[in-house]
């Protein structure tokens, strides 16, 4: 099957949005509707008896359903809202594990023009507070064991009129509504969904998205994870992160594709069975799940037939170069890692399936994306020179604004004296461009360390580590030292049955430094179990940095069990 992007240079060299709007569906007067796209258009024609979504539940438990079953389920969920008060501009949020409810809800709150906002259903009481005071929710969806987690709280949530329970007389309520819908002509900048993301301080931000981002969403679905409408798609994102919104919902059903949904925890069997099962075509995940697979060992794959996959893809950190290596070599087909934030609403860079692999690298820049490597002062660096990646933000996904955190919102652009003072986003990430036109990923601005006068990437030692035999995972930092600024420390976890000792820590530092440079290798390494990360599978860099010089960790509401 040939790539829906079958010549990246030329479709760039030419790119307008203009050229492709009319492939989404457009009422009068420049409005459109996100959820419409993506479900309503393909109930409505012939896609309507096509499967849209694959669930798979904890205990073996699956259900499928159609687009005119999505299609008539979120209507009547959209009638239940509006019976109970909610118009447009309302939140509405979705505290739920991963059931199909979610999903249809999520699709009935952006029919009416209100605002959707998920959150991990591993949130606390003070994680769920801040966002549904911050967000003045009007209405939460939830189930009657998670509701419980309000209980301390929910006094001081003004705001919140009605908790929905899904396993209390929900289905009933809905089952009494029609199934047909006046889906609202939202307008193009009108508010869609917004999700919550956390910084090193303070508290979480609500970043918001617009329905017209469903423009960006359908072609980077199309072109960079080469959706067509036959294939089965598997993302591994849950919709508390923003990939499981733009790339497990929105795009996916844009593009006519079927996704696939499992309820469960990582479990490398598991996995491979529904890759099995439902014939996955193409599957997007992310690198720690992929070094958990590579952990699991090669023996598991032959156990399961794998065919069907065509097409696969890593988003939420960057990809080491050993695991596209590993990639190619277990499945037959290389990871295509991508780059993108919540706040971006879409990727940004991307290996895309018709450009040759750098790998380790992040790509190529999506058509019509515009990057610079920019100095702290305004200033444009030159090819190879490392600095802070910067997008002029003309995409149709850029958030629109941060949740009644305007100055907060501003603090993302600068001006770059090089461009005639031309507002850029900044990303807060640095990278430097190659003489191919590929980027690569250094690291967060504020993660990357100096070390006797020169600037190392945490990604690249990180990766130097897990390409060795004994390294599953590496989270490296920089610790302060009064000789060298700082020196580098990595923090390391070994493979099942690997002894920690004395040893093998110099046998690591030796390796990093036979292998990337004289002045990159870890002079302290600390074995541990496990790294901590969100919930989208990053590593918390700062909160390992925290901990080894006694500060204070800051929000942690997106972090995994550690």
């Amino acid at each position: 099957m040939a790539p829906n992007l079958e010549d990246y240079t030329a479709t760039s060299k030419y790119f307008t949005y203009d050229r492709y709007i009319d492939e989404l569906v457009w009422f009068d007067h420049d409005k459109i509707n996100a959820a419409y796209n993506a479900i309503t258009k393909n109930a409505l024609g012939d896609r309507k008896n096509k499967i849209a979504m694959y669930w798979e539940g904890e205990n073996g438990e699956s259900r499928k359903y159609t687009f005119l079953e999505m299609e008539e389920a979120s209507n009547q969920i959209a009638n239940y809202l509006k019976s109970l008060g909610v118009s447009k501009g309302d939140r509405v949020f979705i505290f739920l594990p991963r059931v199909p409810e979610l999903y249809m809800a999520f699709i009935a709150i952006l029919k009416i023009g209100a605002v959707a906002g998920t959150m991990f259903s591993a949130f606390g009481p003070q994680a769920l507070y801040d966002r549904l005071d911050q967000s003045q929710a009007k209405i939460l969806i939830t189930t009657s064991e998670l509701a419980k987690r309000l209980s301390t709280v929910k006094k001081n949530l003004p705001h919140l009129k009605r908790i929905l329970l899904t396993d209390k007389g929900f289905a009933h309520e809905i089952s009494m509504q029609p199934k047909s819908l006046h889906v609202a002509q939202t307008n193009e900048d009108d508010d869609a969904y917004m999700l919550y993301t956390s910084g090193t301080t303070g508290k979480p931000k609500g970043v918001v998205h617009r329905h017209k981002a469903i423009v960006y969403e359908y072609l980077t679905s199309k072109w960079v994870l080469d959706l067509h409408e036959s294939d089965v798609y598997w993302c591994t994102a849950d919709p508390g992160w923003v990939t499981g919104i733009v790339y497990e919902i929105l795009g996916t059903w844009a593009c006519g594709a079927a996704t696939v949904v499992h309820a469960g925890r990582f479990d490398p069997s598991v996995w491979y069975s529904i890759i099995q099962k439902y014939e996955v075509t193409v599957w997007y995940t992310a690198p720690t799940a992929i070094r958990m697979l590579a952990a699991a060992g090669e023996d598991l794959i032959k156990k399961y037939n794998l065919t069907s996959l065509r097409h696969i893809t890593s988003v939420g950190e960057p990809l080491n170069p050993e695991l596209v290596t590993w990639s190619k070599k277990v499945y037959g087909l290389p990871f295509h890692d991508t780059y993108w934030q919540t706040e971006t609403g879409g990727i940004l860079m991307a290996n895309f399936p018709s450009v040759p692999i750098k790998p380790g690298s992040m790509g190529k820049p999506f058509p019509g994306i515009i990057p610079h490597i920019v100095s702290d002062d305004g200033h444009l660096l030159k090819t190879g020179q490392t600095g802070n990646l910067a997008f002029e933000p003309n995409w149709p996904s850029i958030m629109k604004k941060l949740w009644r955190r305007p100055v907060k919102y501003e603090s993302y652009f600068m001006r770059v004296k090089d461009l005639a003072n031309k507002r850029v986003y900044l990303t807060g990430d640095q990278a430097y461009k190659d003489e191919d036109g590929y980027y690569w990923f250094v690291g967060r601005a504020d993660d990357v360390i100096k070390t006797s006068g020169e600037r190392v990437g945490p990604f690249e030692v990180e990766s130097a580590l897990i390409a060795h035999h004994a390294v599953v995972e590496a989270g490296v930092i920089g610790k302060p030292d009064a000789l060298r600024g700082s020196i580098i420390k990595a923090f390391v976890v070994l493979k099942e049955g690997i002894k920690p000792t004395e040893a093998l820590k110099n046998e690591l530092s030796e390796y990093v430094k036979k292998n990337l440079a004289g002045h990159a290798y870890p002079k302290e390494i600390e074995f541990i179990d496990k790294l901590p990360k969100t919930r989208s599978g990053k590593i918390m860099r700062r909160i390992l940095k925290a901990k080894e010089l006694g500060l204070p960790i800051g929000d942690t509401s997106t972090l995994e069990e550690y």
